[in-house]
């Protein structure tokens, strides 16, 4: 019988809550306003998104400093960033297809996401690693010897096909969107949704955690009490 999965160690609030925060900042919040205002004050969107690239870029140099290791959810931003600097300057100037090249975008990474399934470990292993835990080397170490129980792989590999799939087809939605809606429609269509989706995804893969959890815990009090069971039935 396999032994039960380890209980993960004490998190130390502060430095998950200082850790979520700098996350959110430099690779949500920054990225943003960095674009708003560069865009606002005339710059071509070129210029706004490549320097949009400058919060994930510090966030990665924080963490390395922080934790002495790279921080994946950063280098993913990073990447994203790219592709909609690279996308921005392919095909013609057309407005629709302008407010497209997004939508292709979040496909990329949907199929990001599909692909690493052929990795040693997906995607989401990575990401619940940063978000699961506050960094710290037990944290780490705990999370990383998971990956020995079939459990927690099946859940990482079910967690990285639904995020695949759901950016794929949210993608694959704008693209039919943009040339059913007006293009003031779509730019706030573009502006909502993707937040939408990310909102619906983060509360179902928190949901499903939970009760993958929970069935895991089941298990090996079942698993555990059987082993009692048939100790004391030898014993008699």
């Amino acid at each position: 019988m396999s032994s039960p999965a380890p209980q993960p160690p004490a998190r130390k609030g502060s430095t998950a809550a200082l850790g979520w925060l700098i996350t959110i900042a430099f690779n949500v919040v920054a990225p943003i306003l960095i674009y708003n205002q560069l865009h606002d004050h005339g710059y071509s969107d070129s210029v706004a998104i490549l320097c949009s690239g400058l919060g994930p870029a510090l966030d990665i140099a924080i963490y390395l400093a922080w934790h002495r290791r790279i921080d994946e959810f950063a280098i993913v931003s990073l990447a994203f960033m790219a592709l909609t600097f690279v996308i921005s300057f392919v095909g013609p100037d057309d407005p629709r297809l302008l407010l497209a090249k997004d939508s292709f975008v979040t496909g990329l990474l949907g199929a990001v996401y599909l692909t690493t399934l052929a990795a040693p470990r997906p995607l989401m292993f990575y990401f619940g690693r940063k978000f699961a835990t506050d960094g710290t080397p037990q944290m780490i170490a705990w999370w990383n010897s998971m990956w020995q129980y079939p459990g927690f792989r099946r859940v990482q590999r079910i967690l990285t096909v639904v995020w695949g799939v759901t950016f794929i087809l949210e993608a694959a939605l704008r693209i039919v969107l943009v040339y059913q809606l007006s293009h003031s429609q779509m730019v706030t269509v573009n502006s909502l949704l993707p937040y939408a989706v990310i909102g619906l995804l983060v509360y179902w893969t928190m949901a499903y955690a939970r009760r993958a959890s929970a069935r895991g815990r089941a298990a090996t009090a079942a698993a555990e009490a059987t082993a009692t069971e048939t100790v004391v039935v030898d014993s008699v």
